[in-house]
């Protein structure tokens, strides 16, 4: 028996056509609710855990990223990620052949995820005698990292005993928005993001070498150079280099400037460095080659939402102390 008919039965009067549809319409409009009330009902409470992993696999993009990130295996990931989707009731990520994107309730989800997890960390600092406390996740370019600030940020731990440094080296630009790090060391300023963007220093360049190359160079030989591998010669400073000596011979090539300057001490030939790398090292002098690149800006950034954060603002503040007393060797 159709619903109309089992309408029209039940009624001592007989209908009109109009009268039906109408019926038919609220109870179809009944049924509708109905099954959106059980899909909420099947709705859990978020789970913390299910929001870290999804936050580790927006950030990452790849479950083998995610997965080292936190420590688990893949099914874990999988797992915790289908769980959210569940309790959100929407899907947050699609799969790619390069990797997992956010759909657009996805990277909703992602602001709201960021939110919590800088609730939770700012709860966990509160609760540790009134002392900044925490991890601080620091990211800043691969020559800037080795060269310069390994040393000197490590230093922080031992004034501060409750605050935990991560320094991560990266060529890329990471997203502070995304929360892939809490404080960023960038040449250049931003054009966009949610950031504050203090300037520290101006970086200057030079050629360096032993003094063995440097004279071999200024008696008139033909100058040997250090360089940049294939895989990173779109890098500004490699592009510099193949425009100004297209001819030059590039005898040893490696991912990153202090690296090179490893190689420029042992002798393989001429470096493009930073200053504040070539002039730290004692077995390593300047070399005039004439034109070198235009010195740069080195700003500090951060998320305008954690100015408030004192363990952030340690960070910060030692960041800033750190390049303001020895800003002489940058240019």
């Amino acid at each position: 028996m159709t619903i109309a008919t089992f309408l029209i039965s039940d009624i001592a009067e007989p209908l009109s056509v109009c009268q039906v549809a109408s019926l038919y319409g609220a109870v179809a409009s009944e049924k509708i609710r109905y099954f959106r009330s059980m899909a909420d009902k099947k709705r859990t409470e978020i789970d913390w855990q299910d929001v870290r992993i999804f936050l580790a696999l927006a950030r990452h993009g790849s479950l083998s990223a995610a997965a080292r990130t936190l420590s688990v295996n893949h099914g874990t990931i999988a797992r915790r990620l289908h769980s959210l989707e569940e309790s959100v009731g929407e899907k947050l990520v699609e799969r790619r052949a390069d990797g997992y994107v956010l759909t657009p309730a996805g990277a909703q989800a992602l602001e709201a995820a960021s939110v919590m997890e800088q609730a939770a960390r700012i709860l966990g600092r509160g609760l540790m005698g009134g002392a900044p406390s925490g991890l601080v996740r620091i990211n800043a370019p691969p020559a800037l990292s080795s060269g310069f600030l390994t040393s000197r940020l490590a230093t922080v731990v031992s004034r501060h005993s409750k605050i935990d440094i991560e320094l991560a080296a990266d060529h890329r630009s990471v997203s502070l928005e995304r929360h892939e790090a809490d404080v960023a060391i960038r040449f250049g300023k931003p054009e966009d993001g949610d950031v504050l963007a203090r300037p520290l220093v101006t970086a200057g360049y030079g050629f360096y070498g032993t003094d063995d190359a440097c004279r071999s160079v200024e008696a008139g030989a033909d100058p040997v150079f250090i360089g940049f591998d294939e895989a990173d010669a779109y890098l500004p400073e490699a592009t510099w280099m193949a425009r100004h000596f297209p001819r030059g011979r590039l005898a040893f090539r490696v991912a990153d400037q202090f690296a090179q300057s490893m190689a420029a001490r042992s002798g393989a030939g001429l470096a493009l460095l930073p200053h504040y790398i070539g002039r730290s090292d004692p077995l390593l002098r300047i070399c005039d080659l004439g034109p070198v690149p235009a010195s740069k800006d080195i700003f500090l950034l951060t998320r305008r939402r954690d100015r408030d954060d004192r363990t952030i603002r340690v960070a910060l503040d030692e960041i800033v102390a750190i390049f303001q007393q020895e800003s002489d060797i940058f240019n």
